[in-house]
C-alpha cells in the first residue's frame, strides 16, 4: 500500500482565523477558495500587504479586539461592542476608558491571577506527588 500526501485545506474562516484577521475585511479571492496549509504557512512567514494592512489598522475581529483592550471577549459583549472595531476605535476607547472596559479589565486581572495561583497549586500538588509524600 503506498501512501501519498493529500493537501489538506480549511475554509476561509479557519484561516482568517487562524491569521488573527477579519473574514469579511479580506479579499474577495481569499473569501471565495480553499486555503491549503502550504499557503496559510506562506501568507504567515510572507504577509501580502493586505494582510499586513488588516492586521495593523483592521477591523479586527473579537477576539483579537479583546486582546488589544485587556479584557474577554464576553467582557466585549457585555460592554456592548458586538461588532469589529478597527486600530483606531480600539486606541479611541483606550483613550476614552469607558466605566464597563475599567471594570472589565479588572476582572480579567482577577482572572489571570486566579489562573496563576492555581497553576502554582497545581504545580506545588505535583511536585509532592512526584517526590512521594
Amino acid at each position: 500500500m503506498t501512501s501519498h500526501q493529500s493537501t489538506q485545506t480549511m475554509k476561509p474562516a479557519t484561516a482568517a482565523k487562524k491569521l488573527g484577521v477579519y473574514l469579511e475585511a479580506t479579499p474577495a479571492e481569499f473569501r471565495e477558495g480553499a486555503v491549503s496549509r502550504a499557503e496559510l504557512n506562506a501568507l504567515q512567514a510572507d504577509p501580502p500587504q493586505w494582510l499586513r494592512d488588516l492586521r495593523r489598522d483592521g477591523p479586527h475581529p473579537r477576539p483579537v479586539v479583546a486582546a488589544k483592550l485587556g479584557v474577554s471577549i464576553s467582557g466585549l459583549a457585555r460592554g456592548g461592542i458586538t461588532e469589529p472595531l478597527t486600530t483606531e476605535q480600539i486606541e479611541a476607547l483606550k483613550q476614552e476608558r469607558p466605566e464597563w472596559l475599567e471594570r472589565e479589565r479588572a476582572t480579567q486581572a482577577e482572572v489571570r491571577k486566579e489562573a496563576a495561583r492555581v497553576k502554582k497549586r497545581n504545580a506545588e500538588r505535583a511536585e509532592r506527588t512526584a517526590d512521594g509524600h
